[in-house]
């Protein structure tokens, strides 16, 4: 009997001690819940865009901007004015006619129109390297006007973002 009741003493003993650990725990859990609900969450960055350019396509012969370039790059250069770190390549092609002294000039004049017309909207000039591919690097592999017209273009390559 002595030894049934130091059993039932000892048990009394582990199942207070369990329960007030267990409120104990259940009190700092509390606590924790209320501290995090009280905490300010911290603000959602949103990923910055990122920037995406459409190639600018020519007429043959031709290195004057068309309207609807002019239109791209407007919203392309309100874009960069607030990215000063941005670097972009800007690569004059022409399709396969003519020389390949010819098609250089003229793939550099080319890259350098879209490029002057981004500087006089107000981009810094800083901002742009130019080359002329020439005919070398062809978009469009045929030998009719569908693929000359894809080829005589000027591509943006960004550099640095």
């Amino acid at each position: 009997m002595k030894r049934l009741a130091t059993i039932m003493i000892i048990a009394g003993l582990f199942a207070g001690g369990c329960a007030k650990k267990q409120a104990v725990e259940q009190k700092e859990t509390t606590a924790q819940a209320q501290q995090e609900a009280k905490a300010p969450e911290p603000p959602v960055q949103k990923p910055e865009p990122k920037l995406e350019f459409k190639t600018v396509y020519f007429d043959l012969d031709s290195y004057e901007l068309k309207d609807e370039y002019r239109k791209i790059l407007s919203v392309i250069s309100v874009a960069l004015r607030g990215k000063p770190s941005v670097t972009i390549r800007l690569e004059g092609h022409c399709d396969e006619r003519g020389t390949i002294e010819y098609n250089l000039a003229l793939g550099e004049k080319r890259a350098n129109a879209v490029k002057g017309y981004l500087v006089n909207l107000g981009t810094s000039g800083a901002a742009f390297k130019t080359t002329s591919y020439g005919k070398e690097r062809p978009a469009a592999l045929g030998h009719d006007e569908a693929s000359w017209a894809k080829n005589r273009r000027v591509e943006f390559i960004i550099e640095k973002q």
